[in-house]
């Protein structure tokens, strides 16, 4: 995989209107102690997860597509509003 870099559009995270914030107290590696899911991680199409416990969000480059939240089986990842 491809890591996220400053293109000839800038830091890309400052175009999204939302973006994604995690709960570890509902994150699965969190709960389990170790790698355990990751779902996160596999279908962020800007690669802007890191793999951790709890993963990791790179916010200079998510452009707050919300895939992350849609595919996340304990609903620990939630989209905030931009500024909020």
């Amino acid at each position: 995989m491809s890591a996220p870099g400053i293109g000839e559009a800038g830091q890309t995270g400052q175009w999204r209107r939302e973006y994604p914030v995690i709960l570890p107290s509902a994150c699965l590696p969190v709960k389990s102690g170790r790698f355990s899911c990751q779902i996160c991680w596999a279908h962020c199409p800007d690669n802007c997860i890191t793999k951790g416990s709890p993963p990791v969000i790179d916010l200079f480059y998510c452009k707050g597509c919300g895939i992350c939240a849609e595919v996340c089986p304990t609903d620990a990842i939630l989209m905030r509003p931009e500024g909020s």
